[in-house]
């Protein structure tokens, strides 16, 4: 599901490819998901600044994978299932729950095929600028439903609009998360690929965002099924990004 954050709409004139560029370290596009801000190295960062969790949106590896993160959790295409299962797709799945809602068997059923379940949020808000408690209780919140949904603890974490604060990462490390993830590159509902920085074309160690599509746009299967082959066309392959971080 795509949603502008009230600051991406403000500042839509002066997006470059998520969240509003007032930040020190924070860019912003246009379709109001955060972009992977200037500080976020390509590779990743072990905990600094007091133990907190690094920020990755690419992984330094010699291996030939890329990343497949799926959003929100709007879509619940069945097919989907079968892709990931027939395929081995290693896919990690960031929800939230308020979109999710009384879907979260679809979100089992693809745990169980393979998939990885990981946090989003309660409610999608954008989180930077917010006080301690309303981020904590947001990602906190949310690692309590899934654990008491699927009886785990989720290590990674997606900010919604990708942006973020300092107090996102001591309210991310206080409610047990090991990474925050963002992306290089996201999946467009036409297919096409967008980059957040460098040269455009996946490259190994990629971590690839794939958003809820929008009316009309292919399935969420038909979009992973071409993604697929581009992925393939370069020699890379999916991997696990829990794995990797």
């Amino acid at each position: 599901m795509r949603r502008r954050s009230p600051a991406a709409v403000v500042c839509a004139g002066a997006i470059l490819l998520v969240g509003c560029a007032g930040a020190v370290g924070e860019r912003v596009g246009a379709d109001g998901r955060g972009q992977s801000p200037t500080q976020a190295s390509s590779d990743v960062r072990g905990p600094d600044r007091g133990g907190l969790p690094p920020v990755v949106d690419h992984v330094s590896t010699r291996d030939r994978v890329v990343f497949l993160t799926y959003d929100d959790g709007a879509e619940r295409d069945p097919r989907f299932v079968g892709l990931v299962r027939e395929r081995r797709l290693p896919v990690s799945m960031f929800l939230t729950d308020s979109v999710v809602g009384p879907g979260y068997g679809h979100f089992a059923r693809l745990r169980a095929v393979g998939a990885s379940i990981q946090n989003h949020t309660l409610d999608h808000p954008a989180l930077r600028g917010l006080p301690y408690a309303g981020q904590r209780a947001e990602i906190c919140g949310q690692q309590h439903k899934l654990r008491s949904l699927f009886g785990i603890r989720p290590r990674l974490f997606r900010p919604p609009y990708g942006t973020y604060d300092t107090t996102t990462l001591h309210a991310a490390a206080d409610c047990g998360i090991r990474a925050v993830v963002l992306w290089r590159a996201s999946l467009e509902p036409g297919g096409a690929l967008t980059y957040t920085r460098g040269k455009p074309g996946l490259r190994p160690g990629d971590i690839v965002s794939v958003p809820s599509g929008e009316p009309g746009s292919p399935t969420l299967t038909e979009r992973t099924v071409r993604l697929l082959r581009e992925i393939e066309a370069r020699g890379l392959r999916v991997g696990r990004l829990e794995d990797y971080l």
